[in-house]
């Protein structure tokens, strides 16, 4: 079997128990992005499984947008990544 080698770690266990491993962050050619594929990422740099840089390089985002996404899931949780709750948790 070969591992192909990475920076880091390979999996990494979130404080709910559940084990977050590198095949369940989203593809790196996405371009759709719903709100489960915002929380994987950020939830893949908050816990160390990928540096903030590496997301940033990786997916093609800004600083200021994915700052957004981790700002939004940590004042109102994951549901206000979606695209259809923005008046409802970003006031301006």
């Amino acid at each position: 079997m070969f591992l192909k080698k990475v920076e880091g770690p390979r999996a990494v266990t979130l404080p709910d128990g559940a084990i977050m491993t590198r095949a369940d962050l989203p593809p790196a050619n996405t371009r759709r992005w719903v709100a489960s594929r915002k929380a994987a990422v950020v939830r893949g740099v908050l816990y160390g499984l990928m540096t903030q840089s590496d997301a940033l390089r990786t997916y093609g985002l800004s600083d200021e947008e994915f700052k957004s996404w981790i700002a939004a899931v940590a004042d109102h949780g994951e549901d206000a990544l979606k695209a259809t709750a923005l008046k409802k948790y970003r006031q301006p």
